[in-house]
């Protein structure tokens, strides 16, 4: 897995590839927290090259969501593939968090 964190704007925008799992979610996990500890409290997603994601990859998520929330922060998510979709489905995560087409939509969210 290759995690990349670019600003832009008033946003992180967290670009995650290859496979979210039991190996590599307490990984993302840390990265995701060093930042939100610096202040960077919006963050998207850009699942575009996301191959797999686990259970373990799903609670890593939720784990980030809960410290952004604690912070006032947010996550969007943008660029799901079929199945990386298909699963935060199933798991209930299409009506907890905000999902859009491409980075710059999900950064519109917070430009309002």
């Amino acid at each position: 897995m290759q995690v990349t964190f670019n600003k832009e704007g008033n946003a992180l925008v967290v670009a995650v590839k290859g496979r979210l799992d039991a190996l590599t979610a307490p990984d993302f996990e840390s990265q995701c927290s060093s930042h939100i500890e610096q202040g960077h409290v919006l963050l998207v997603a850009d699942l575009t090259e996301l191959e797999y994601i686990s259970s373990a990859g799903l609670r890593s998520i939720l784990q980030i969501s809960k410290k952004l929330k604690q912070e006032h922060g947010q996550i969007n998510f943008c660029c799901l593939s079929g199945i990386i979709q298909h699963v935060f489905s199933i798991s209930g995560f299409d009506s907890m968090f905000s999902f859009h087409d491409s980075v710059a939509q999900a950064l519109l969210q917070y430009e309002r």
